[in-house]
């Protein structure tokens, strides 16, 4: 499954939901489907996430379960 970090780093800058969603070019529900886990995002929305929030698209979302190594 894939995590990741975007609730707490966009707390962290002061973004709602929706005030990220617009820097990024998708709608309010998106961004609530990537923070549950319910919606993978693409590369390319992944490194728009991660430059708002400026950190690393890698220290942003990262796999849990069993398909690390695959």
């Amino acid at each position: 499954m894939l995590r990741n970090r975007i609730k707490e780093l966009r707390a962290r800058h002061g973004f709602s939901q929706t005030e990220l969603a617009k820097r990024v070019g998708v709608t309010r529900q998106t961004i609530g489907f990537i923070e549950k886990g319910e919606f993978s995002p693409s590369i390319t929305l992944s490194l728009r996430l991660a430059k708002q929030l400026q950190i690393t698209v890698d220290e942003l979302f990262w796999l849990e379960g069993g398909d690390e190594d695959e």
